[in-house]
């Protein structure tokens, strides 16, 4: 049954991943500004619903692909990435103490965004790297 929407879950999880990493690269900067916007209720929720539904839907594409962490290489990259990225993205807009901690950790959490859409793609730990193989 799922397997028929395989084709809307992979776009709304696309859909998702591409809302998620924008609103954080507008709080990033934001917060780079010192801004009390970046964590305003408004853009924190918005963050909590793109992200709970992106979650959702990778979760759907594993059980639809049989694909999960732990057992395929590229999957278990992509969440241990996941993982350097929540907290490189919580010292980012809420519990870096200075501006340059702030300003690191954001710079960090966008490269390692980039890393997880390239092992995405690729399907592939390395991710981007595997065209330079």
């Amino acid at each position: 049954m799922l397997e028929s929407f395989h084709q809307e879950i992979r776009l709304i999880h696309i859909g998702c991943v591409a809302l998620s990493g924008s609103l954080f690269a507008f709080r990033g900067v934001l917060r780079s500004a010192d801004s009390a916007i970046a964590n305003h209720e408004a853009l924190r929720y918005s963050s909590y619903a793109i992200d709970t539904t992106l979650l959702i839907a990778a979760i759907l594409l594993m059980t639809i692909l049989h694909q999960y962490p732990f057992v395929n290489g590229w999957l278990t990259a992509k969440v241990v990435l996941l993982v350097a990225y929540v907290g490189l993205g919580t010292l980012a807009l809420k519990r870096g103490r200075t501006r340059c901690i702030r300003t690191i950790a954001f710079a960090a959490a966008l490269l390692t965004y980039a890393l997880m859409i390239g092992i995405a793609v690729a399907h592939e730990p390395i991710g981007w790297l595997i065209r330079i193989r």
